[in-house]
């Protein structure tokens, strides 16, 4: 396989994590729990089918030294938070406004990373940064402090955060140790500091729900997130994060075709910007590999 092809598989593979991920939008908003009962069925879930399979490959799964497994341990606090206070927003809004919100985390990646990795600032991520936000106020139909989807947008920032953070700290892990191994790992953190809401919330709809959530747990955490972890490899976090972009326009056609959620007229013009601005980055990409 030449090298251009390879590169043109490793963007498709991105983009199917993108659209499996995306899952999450309609199916937060169809489960009926508590976003901490949903988070801790799916990460225990997910945690059981991605330790077989990890074995079913002979994957290695010891961690080699005190520092990675700090960073696993860390990594998986911060992937609990990204999801608890992601599912918050879903629930406070739509699709819509859930997935968008928490996609200001490319901006936000786009100035942790040369900061924390100690990598190059480029220009152009900036200006496809600022394309991307410039998306997502079209798409976000009004902010007010005295609405639930303000308490959405809140949510979904501080999600996105959560989740840039996650990701950096990760891309280095990446190189050392299977994707799925590392989803593994993080689901067994979250499932550990979720333990307590079995005594303190109702338990009651979960076995009705058990389905959908295995679905997320099956199709959104162990097949997409684990092959966004492995496009870490190929990219860098910031160009990941800038093609992930597309990710709430799979959303918000997902919520319309499954929950009837239809957009607006500024929801379609926002996701347009924001589709520009991935394959702007994909074309850049494309390019350097010529």
């Amino acid at each position: 396989m030449t090298v251009k092809n390879q590169h043109f598989k490793n963007i498709l593979e991105l983009n199917l994590a993108v659209l499996l991920i995306s899952t999450s939008g309609t199916l937060g908003r169809y489960i009926t729990l508590s976003p901490f009962v949903i988070i801790l069925f799916r990460a225990i879930m997910a945690g059981a089918v991605l330790y077989l399979f990890c074995r079913y490959k002979n994957f290695r799964i010891k961690v080699a030294n005190k520092r990675d497994l700090l960073k696993v341990i860390v990594g998986g606090c911060l992937m609990g938070i990204h999801w608890v206070t992601y599912f918050f927003s879903l629930k406070f809004s739509s699709v819509a406004i859930g997935m968008l919100s928490i996609y200001t985390y490319p901006v936000i990646t786009t100035f942790l990373e040369p900061l924390l990795l100690k990598t190059s600032f480029s220009k152009i991520h900036l200006a496809l940064a600022v394309l991307v936000l410039c998306g997502i106020y079209f798409l976000v139909p009004e902010f007010s402090f005295e609405n639930d989807q303000t308490l959405a947008v809140a949510f979904g920032v501080t999600s996105a955060f959560f989740y840039s953070l996650r990701n950096i700290l990760m891309k280095q892990e990446v190189e050392r140790y299977n994707g799925s191994v590392l989803m593994m790992y993080q689901m067994l953190i979250i499932s550990f500091l979720l333990i307590p809401v079995l005594f303190i919330f109702d338990l009651s709809g979960v076995v009705s729900q058990l389905v959908p959530i295995f679905v997320l747990a099956l199709i959104t955490t162990c097949l997409g997130h684990t092959l966004l972890l492995m496009s870490f490899r190929n990219f860098s976090v910031t160009t990941a994060s800038i093609i992930s972009s597309v990710q709430p326009v799979y959303g918000i056609l997902l919520g319309l075709i499954f929950l009837g959620e239809y957009p607006a007229l500024k929801t379609l013009i926002g996701g347009a910007l924001i589709i520009c601005a991935v394959f702007v980055e994909i074309s850049r990409n494309m390019k350097k590999q010529n």
